[in-house]
């Protein structure tokens, strides 16, 4: 990629590791189209980061709308050199019993489905330019179990065997791996672990600093790896 800007994918930019993986991103001189769920939190990262970098209110359940934001990136941005799918939606903490029909619809909607809507639509054009890499964010949680996050486990488990299969399907030049972020002291976190999560965890930042180097290391020679951002 020597001489030519990276144009990196970003899912969940409004908050979280979204949010810190677009500043370390663009301090590393990459271009940047993501989105997000908050109108007003993307308007805040326009008024940030203007062009070349890009930034949409987009649903991911949906595909349309998807389809549409896919559609205007690449017309004005280019073809991706990675797509980085990291937004997720996690329960409330509760038994699977007590998790009703319409909260794990949302969970499912946009951690399983939302990643399968981006790839459909950046992946063909990754695959005509013969280069790419689609990274999926997984968990702890995709890897193992807890009480009260069934919903999330699931989906996470999802991510980890639907990566590997994609893996298998693409052609030369394109690679899909999936990635275990760690623990990081979020907003996530913190709806599981509460207040503790701040003075047990990493903060977003310090874990930038590690993971994006690590995500824009990645290629070919990864595809179908299971893998974890690097501890401090």
């Amino acid at each position: 990629m020597e001489g030519k800007t990276r144009l990196i994918v970003v899912t969940g930019v409004t908050r979280g590791l979204g949010r810190v993986m677009v500043e370390k991103l663009v301090e590393s001189g990459c271009m940047v189209a993501g989105c997000g769920r908050t109108p007003e939190k993307i308007a805040e990262l326009r008024a940030r980061h203007g062009l070349p970098h890009s930034f949409a209110a987009v649903d991911l359940a949906s595909d349309d709308e998807v389809r549409a934001w896919a559609k205007d990136v690449i017309e004005k941005s280019g073809i991706p050199d990675l797509v980085i799918n990291n937004a997720a939606l996690i329960n409330r903490n509760a038994p699977l019993w007590e998790i009703g029909a319409d909260e794990f619809s949302r969970v499912i909607d946009v951690n399983l489905k939302g990643v399968t809507n981006v790839i459909r639509h950046f992946c063909p054009p990754m695959m005509s330019a013969g280069k790419g890499v689609i990274v999926n964010f997984s968990s702890y949680w995709g890897r193992s179990a807890d009480t009260d996050v069934a919903p999330y486990c699931a989906t996470k488990w999802g991510i980890e065997g639907m990566t590997r299969a994609l893996a298998l399907e693409l052609p030369p030049g394109i690679a899909a791996v999936v990635v275990n972020p760690g623990i990081v002291n979020t907003e996530m976190l913190q709806s599981c672990f509460g207040k503790d999560a701040a003075s047990k965890f990493s903060e977003p930042e310090e874990w930038a600093e590690r993971a994006v180097p690590f995500l824009l290391s990645l290629g070919t020679k990864d595809n179908g790896k299971s893998l974890t951002v690097p501890g401090e």
